[in-house]
């Protein structure tokens, strides 16, 4: 019985978290990704990268190539969101629980969140290459730095 209690739990946990996850994962892309194109990533990092006129031009192209793309996407993927949703939670309530459906559902969805940060990636692997060598170099350095001091703050809200 004990581990039926815990497998409904799962169950029931699982629809929850890969829902939200996919919900935000669409805005949360666009939102990121906005803010990583208008330079206000990571303490303005592109800001600091003293970009060409021209450099700012092809970031403003892909961004709103990225906009456009975006926006037709988002409410189909939401629709499909829904509806492996409410399988999940058919499945769920259903009187005897059906493992390989459940994981096949969490499959295609995880797959799916696969899929929009390869596209988010692909989307920052073009906006890096409008940079100089120079440019790549001073950014990896910024990253890092950025890096560290996230580090250092979670640190020190962990020692409290």
């Amino acid at each position: 019985m004990k581990i039926f209690n815990k497998t409904l739990v799962i169950a029931m946990a699982l629809p929850l978290a890969l829902g939200s996850m996919s919900a935000f994962a669409g805005q949360d892309h666009q939102d990121h990704q906005g803010r990583m194109m208008k330079g206000h990533h990571g303490g303005k990092i592109f800001s600091q990268l003293d970009l060409t006129a021209a450099q700012q031009q092809e970031m403003k192209t892909l961004r709103q190539a990225n906009r456009s793309e975006h926006q037709a996407q988002r409410v189909e993927n939401h629709k499909t969101m829904l509806a492996e949703r409410q399988q999940l939670d058919k499945l769920v309530l259903a009187s005897n629980f059906d493992e390989s459906a459940v994981r096949a559902i969490a499959e295609k969805m995880s797959q799916q969140q696969v899929e929009r940060r390869v596209a988010m990636l692909e989307q920052r692997h073009k906006m890096l290459n409008i940079l100089t060598p120079e440019q790549k170099q001073k950014y990896a350095e910024l990253q890092q730095q950025r890096a560290e001091k996230h580090l250092m703050r979670l640190e020190a809200k962990n020692s409290h």
